[in-house]
């Protein structure tokens, strides 16, 4: 397992031969170190927080041969090492398929060491199984929705400058919600689709100017949990919240979904782990 600086040069984002025998080396690690130097993060990091996956292509053969289905919760602090490309997460989650393995505890426990090796710290994992499918839910993120507001758009590349707050008034506290934030992958150019939540502490923040600096991610380049990190440092910088929170939903892709949350307080509550109408 090689840590690499550049996705672009590795088989990420090409042409790939699907695996047919579990081989834990597929796993791709990817520094964080490097992508918060980009954002200006450095030392103590001024938040916490958790990236939460949920794969739902996994499958493996019991000892007798007949497959098994499952699907996989992943969660991982924001303080691990690395993160890990989420094609090559994919490709490790179907060397499973041909691999007879003796039940979910074998599984869960090879899952938990390759995983919190790629990772480069401990992360937790849980199986589904199909007697529990049923009592899977949805439900949309909570927050006075910001795609309410007309506007008019014309800034598609980050641009925090947007971001403005309410000058003489008494501070507040919101949640506020979109679900018009987009990014591509900066492995394969695929748009990543998600829907954002926002808790803030501090000046009311101009919601039409939030609404307009979301949409100006558009066009950019970023991995979903730098993504979520830009949204927060910006928030910080620019608005200077007492507290603050921001979490984000994104579609599924190659059977994957990942859902960063980041915070710089705590309510005694993880982040609604509960998957949206289009996850």
């Amino acid at each position: 397992m090689t840590i690499s600086d550049s996705p672009r040069n590795s088989p990420l984002g090409k042409a790939t031969s699907f695996p047919n025998a579990y081989d834990p080396t597929l796993l791709f690690p990817i520094e964080r170190r490097k992508m918060r130097d980009e954002l200006q993060i450095s030392g103590t990091l001024p938040f916490f927080g958790l990236d939460i996956w949920n794969a739902y292509e996994l499958s493996w053969l019991n000892m007798r041969g007949k497959p098994q289905i499952a699907i996989m919760t992943l969660t991982v602090a924001a303080t691990s090492p690395n993160i890990v490309e989420s094609k090559s997460l994919k490709l490790y989650l179907n060397s499973f398929s041909q691999t007879k393995l003796a039940g979910t505890d074998a599984v869960l426990e090879l899952l938990r060491a390759d995983l919190s090796a790629a990772f480069g710290s401990p992360v937790q994992v849980s199986l589904t199984l199909p007697d529990a499918f049923p009592s899977i839910q949805i439900q949309e993120l909570e927050g006075m929705l910001l795609d309410r507001l007309e506007i008019d758009v014309d800034q598609y590349s980050p641009s925090p400058s947007l971001l403005k707050t309410v000058q003489g008034e008494p501070p507040v506290e919101e949640t506020l919600v979109s679900h018009l934030l987009k990014t591509n992958c900066p492995v394969t150019g695929q748009p990543d689709w998600a829907s954002v939540q926002i808790q803030y502490v501090g000046a009311e923040i101009r919601q039409d100017t939030l609404l307009h600096y979301l949409i100006s991610l558009r066009n950019h380049d970023e991995f979903h949990e730098q993504c979520v990190e830009r949204i927060f440092m910006d928030i910080l910088r620019e608005c200077k919240p007492q507290k603050l929170a921001v979490y984000a939903r994104y579609t599924r892709r190659g059977g994957l979904d990942i859902n960063p949350w980041r915070s710089n307080f705590s309510s005694g509550q993880r982040p609604l782990y509960i998957r949206n109408a289009r996850q």
